[in-house]
């Protein structure tokens, strides 16, 4: 499978937990052997600007941000384009899902999500998307900026029990009609990290959903690390989700 990261995604950029040193070993650390790696460019200003404000542009440079926070959103775009052929994972940071058009919070600076579903649209790869976000955190940035947006749907579950969180996501990617299903991958509502509720087993039962659902479609499909910061399970349940949406699991494939 393929999975995109760039070295200075190791860098701590800021005193928040998504920037705590060790916290992108943590997650990389059990992908294993077969991983091919993908080194991403950062996004150009005409791909950030289709999704923030050149106010919200400059207010990141001005928090010494911006380079860092461009090759997270660029890392996006890769991902989405590769999605488009084979499921892909964006390894990146600074998350996304709570920058707005005009704001941000929640450790996040520019919304990968959206730079990457609007650079879909730009370059005529994709216009009808789903996004599936089953970070702990409502992704209050990415519904502000395509929550109106024709041909995107967006589903943030609810459901405050593991085995109805699970069937919320599959009868949601039932009723999808998209051509790429993308993915806003936040690992902490595990039980043992800030959540409490999901099993390192649930997060491969949803890459699995995820993957039949854009077979079921003739879709593309990716995703992008968001939350997740207990890192001694970080690891082995980003394995367990990409398990699930490669259809392999201990080098084997699924059928």
């Amino acid at each position: 499978m393929k999975v995109v990261f760039h070295p200075a995604f190791h860098a701590v950029y800021a005193s928040d937990p998504a920037a705590a040193p060790g916290r992108m070993e943590a997650a990389l650390a059990g992908l294993g052997p077969d991983v091919a790696w993908i080194t991403p460019e950062p996004a150009g200003e005409a791909d950030l600007l289709r999704a923030h404000s050149a106010s919200h542009l400059e207010h990141i440079r001005r928090l010494g941000l911006y380079e860092i926070a461009a090759l997270s959103a660029g890392g996006a775009i890769r991902a989405a384009e590769i999605g488009m052929q084979e499921p892909c994972f964006a390894a990146i940071r600074p998350p996304g899902h709570h920058a707005s058009r005009d704001s941000c919070w929640g450790f996040c600076f520019f919304n990968n999500m959206a730079v990457a579903v609007t650079a879909l649209a730009a370059r005529g790869l994709a216009r009808r998307v789903h996004i599936l976000d089953f970070d702990l955190h409502y992704g209050d940035g990415t519904e502000d900026i395509l929550g109106s947006r024709p041909g995107v749907s967006i589903h943030n579950p609810a459901a405050a029990g593991r085995g109805s969180y699970l069937e919320e996501i599959e009868r949601s990617l039932a009723r999808v009609e998209a051509e790429v299903i993308a993915v806003s991958a936040g690992f902490d509502n595990h039980l043992e990290d800030w959540g409490g509720l999901l099993a390192t087993e649930d997060y491969r039962a949803i890459g699995g959903m995820v993957r039949e659902a854009a077979k079921r479609l003739g879709a593309g499909c990716f995703a992008l690390l968001e939350g997740g910061y207990n890192h001694d399970v970080l690891g082995e349940n980003v394995r367990a989700f990409l398990e699930g949406l490669s259809g392999e699991e201990g080098g084997r494939r699924r059928e």
